[in-house]
């Protein structure tokens, strides 16, 4: 089984936005953005893809599986 990483918070900060703005701006509730900060959410690909232009980061530095 894959073990997934989640790098946006870290991405986040760098944009200088708050969980609140990302989420306004992707289109979720700040509890998801929350919730995939803490590894704890798999995003659908179109929020990887929203997210990842939201911070201007590639999807595959944001999001990480690792294969065991």
């Amino acid at each position: 089984m894959a073990e997934f990483e989640c790098n946006l918070k870290k991405y986040r900060v760098l944009k200088g936005l708050t969980q609140e703005q990302l989420a306004d701006q992707v289109g979720v509730r700040r509890e998801t953005i929350m919730r995939l900060e803490k590894a704890q959410y798999n995003p659908s690909l179109k929020l990887a893809i929203d997210i990842s232009r939201a911070v201007e980061v590639p999807i595959e530095d944001i999001f990480v599986f690792k294969q065991e």
